[in-house]
């Protein structure tokens, strides 16, 4: 049988369609503390009708395709093919079969075999920088009415598990040793139905088997080695304001549940840190907030608390302790978050940038920020549209939520440079290829950094303030320098469009004094 599976492939007429979105990127180096750039390559095949169409096959193989994710991530392993759906049909190899369908030897039912083949760039961590090839498994036809079985033998079968049993693909793990065991049991039982076959014949077990054993090669490392750098001159000539750099700053709440305030979730803390670590010792103010608030002054129960510091007393309530004398810190801060959670606050800061021999010039760095953000898309669209530099830090919604790139247009961006950091769940595979296709100029006006795995919450903040401190220091750092201080996060994250890059430190020196 499994010989039969290998045999030659035959030219597939019906399903030669061609898509663009296949074709692999022809920049493919990305710059990666923690990651590896390479190729990945996998053969699998579905059994359909004998008169299936040639979109009811692409279906089915994209369905099977989108089984590797969770295959591939729980092995940490990223693609850059959203949920892996850019199969060339032209790797289509069609064959006709007979399904034994009883012990009745006449009784068959005419299928088709389809083979294909899966190529895509991939993130490896560095460990597997020389791997080339691991076994793993898809799953075969029908898998999704299968989900109570798959969540035994092939996941963890815990919480996180139950919660993405509807994208029972998401949490796919062959890898674990029981899954081995219930692929081995069922390949020996196909292999029993196997004998009893005539040629070009399969068995019901085979059309029905759950799991397809694949093998997963990898191609050469294709990782940037040289130095890169943002674009430094553009970004302090002015991009979206003439007179300053900005950073966007998009924050969302983090802990699955409800709070009785926004202040006692999770991601609070993380973006005070984060713009704490931003800030580092250098006086950002207040300049605008929308919808206007005084944030001089918060009502907690009968008493009011005075902040003659203003924001910058609530960062100290939060990150320090430092709470008034008889104070209640969980209802102060509730009272605090009620006027600055789903508020933009921008914070502004006044400097001196000189470009190379040029002569000094006054200009500024603000940090535009939004904490509280959920499905809606609205703030993010705000923040891509109004920023130089765009951080995201908050859940990706399995690539469905608000930044999915399907909501946005080219209208959406502004027409200087930006860079993105998109701070989230595997947001290299949802968001890297599809952003860059949609920025007018492509790699030439976007850099992107992106998580190939799941990047943890906890110290988010942390790490992406100290990027942002560093990205802004005047410093001129480096790509590799940039994700080394957001080390503490780092999840197969990588940079792209940086290659093309043309901002050279040795040659146009900048200087930002404070």
């Amino acid at each position: 049988m499994r010989r039969s599976i290998l045999a030659t492939w035959v030219v597939l007429s019906g399903c030669s369609a061609s898509t663009d979105s296949f074709l692999m990127d022809a920049e493919n180096d990305l710059t990666s503390v923690s990651a590896r750039s390479r190729t990945l390559e996998f053969a699998g095949y579905v059994y359909v009708d004998r008169n299936a169409s040639d979109a009811t096959i692409l279906q089915r193989v994209r369905e099977q395709t989108q089984s590797a994710f969770g295959a591939l991530r729980t092995s940490e392993i990223s693609v850059n093919s959203r949920e892996l759906k850019d199969v060339d049909p032209k790797t289509f190899v069609k064959e006709d079969v007979l399904v034994r369908t009883g012990a009745d030897e006449t009784t068959s039912t005419p299928m088709s075999r389809v083979r294909y083949r899966y190529k895509d760039n991939a993130l490896v961590p560095k460990s597997m920088a020389r791997r080339s090839a691991l076994p793993l498994a898809v799953l075969g036809n029908g898998y999704r009415l299968k989900t109570s079985r798959i969540l035994k033998e092939c996941t963890a079968d815990d919480s996180e598990a139950h919660e993405f049993s509807s994208s029972i693909w998401y949490v796919f793990e062959p890898s674990l040793s029981q899954c081995q065991q219930a692929i081995s049991s069922e390949q020996e039982s196909i292999d029993k139905e196997a004998v009893l076959l005539h040629d070009g014949e399969v068995g019901q077990l085979e059309i029905e088997r759950l799991y397809i054993p694949i093998t997963v090669s990898l191609g050469p490392d294709a990782t940037n080695r040289g130095k890169s750098y943002p674009e430094y001159e553009r970004m302090y000539r002015g991009g979206v304001k003439s007179d300053a750099l900005v950073i966007g700053m998009v924050n969302g709440a983090i802990d699955h549940g409800s709070h009785d305030s926004l202040a006692e979730d999770s991601g609070w803390e993380e973006w005070m840190t984060q713009l704490d670590e931003t800030f580092g010792d250098r006086a950002f103010k207040v300049s605008n907030i929308d919808p206007v608030e005084d944030l001089t002054s918060f009502t907690v129960g009968n008493k009011t608390v005075s902040a003659p510091n203003g924001f910058a007393d609530v960062l100290r309530w939060q990150l320090r302790g430092d709470v008034p004398a008889g104070t209640d810190p969980k209802a102060l801060l509730g009272a605090a978050s009620t006027k600055i959670a789903n508020h933009w606050i921008t914070f502004r800061l006044a400097v001196k940038v000189r470009i190379a021999d040029e002569a000094p010039r006054d200009f500024a760095i603000e940090v535009l920020t939004y904490f509280g953000a959920g499905g809606d898309q609205t703030p993010h669209k705000f923040a891509i549209k109004n920023s130089d530099v765009f951080i995201y830090n908050g859940h990706s919604y399995i690539g469905y939520g608000p930044l999915d790139p399907s909501r946005f247009s080219a209208e959406d961006f502004p027409a200087s440079y930006q860079l993105f950091f998109v701070d989230s769940c595997v947001s290299y595979n949802y968001y890297e290829r599809d952003y860059i296709s949609l920025k007018a100029g492509g790699t030439k006006n976007l850099d992107l950094i992106t998580n190939g795995l799941e990047a943890p919450s906890w110290r988010s903040g942390y790490a992406l303030g100290r990027f942002a401190n560093l990205l802004t220091s005047g410093k001129g750092a480096s790509y590799r320098d940039l994700l080394q201080v957001a080390m503490a996060t780092d999840s197969l994250r990588v940079v792209d469009g940086e290659v093309g890059n043309e901002y050279d430190p040795a040659k146009v020196p900048i200087e930002v004094t404070f």
